[in-house]
C-alpha cells in the first residue's frame, strides 16, 4: 500500500489565516484507503474503541483507540500520554507501515511518529475546537489521515479570531506544522453516508504525534 504516486505528494495549500496548514487532497487512492481500514479494523480487535471522558466526566461523542508505542487517553486524571489501552490493560497494536510511510512523504520529520489517535465519528459525532499540546515537543508535526465519510473541519489561529471551514474527504491527509503546530481546530459535523468505506458507516480519523 503506498501514497498515490510514487513522488511525495505536493502539499496543496489552503487559503486559512492559519500559516503552516498544510492539505495533501486524496493522498491515498481509494485501493490504499481500503487496505489501511482493513488493517485498522484488524487491530482494534486488540485495542477496541471505547468512548472516554473528559477530566469533568463528560463523555466524547466520539469513539477512540491508539496504535503505537503510546496511546493519548483522557478521563477524570486528566489528559495524558499511557502505554496501555484504559480498558484492557494491554499494549496498543503497532502503527500500520503506511501511516510511518504517509509520516517520512509528508513531513519528513527527522523521528518517527510514536503515537497514533484513532477517533471514529458515527451519527451526530463531533469534535469541539481544541488544541493538540499534550505532547512534550509541540514543534514536531501532527499528521492526520480521513477515511470514510466527509467532515466539515474547522480551524483558526491559536491566539483566538476568525476561524476557517473546509471539507475533508476520504484519503486527504493534512498537517498542523510550525505556526500551526498549535492551531486550534475540530470537527463541527459529519456528513454521513457520503462514503461506504467505513464497515457500519462513519468517519475514522488516524492522528499521528510525537508524543515522548
Amino acid at each position: 500500500m503506498s501514497v498515490r504516486s510514487a513522488n511525495t505528494p505536493t502539499p496543496v495549500e489552503v487559503k486559512t489565516a492559519v500559516e503552516g496548514y498544510r492539505l495533501w487532497p486524496g493522498a491515498l487512492d481509494a485501493a490504499a484507503q481500503a487496505d489501511l481500514v482493513a488493517e485498522v479494523v484488524a487491530r482494534l480487535d486488540d485495542a477496541p474503541l471505547y468512548r472516554p471522558t473528559t477530566p469533568g466526566g463528560r463523555p466524547f461523542s466520539v469513539q477512540m483507540s491508539n496504535f503505537g508505542p503510546l496511546g493519548w487517553v483522557s478521563d477524570r486524571g486528566g489528559y495524558r500520554y499511557q502505554s496501555t489501552h484504559p480498558e484492557t490493560g494491554r499494549p496498543w497494536p503497532a502503527i500500520p507501515t503506511v501511516l510511518l510511510d504517509l509520516w517520512d512523504a509528508t513531513v519528513a520529520w527527522p523521528t518517527p511518529p510514536d503515537a497514533c489517535l484513532v477517533n471514529l465519528y458515527r451519527d451526530a459525532a463531533k469534535m469541539g475546537l481544541h488544541q493538540d499540546k499534550d505532547e512534550a515537543d509541540l514543534g514536531a508535526p501532527v499528521l492526520s489521515v480521513s477515511l470514510g465519510d466527509a467532515a466539515t473541519f474547522r480551524i483558526g489561529a491559536a491566539d483566538g479570531g476568525r476561524t476557517t471551514t473546509l471539507r475533508l474527504d476520504s484519503g486527504d491527509v493534512c498537517a498542523l506544522t510550525g505556526p500551526a503546530r498549535l492551531a486550534r481546530h475540530g470537527v463541527d459535523r459529519v456528513l454521513a453516508g457520503s462514503s461506504r468505506l467505513i464497515p457500519g458507516g462513519g468517519r475514522l480519523n488516524l492522528t499521528l504525534r510525537r508524543a515522548r
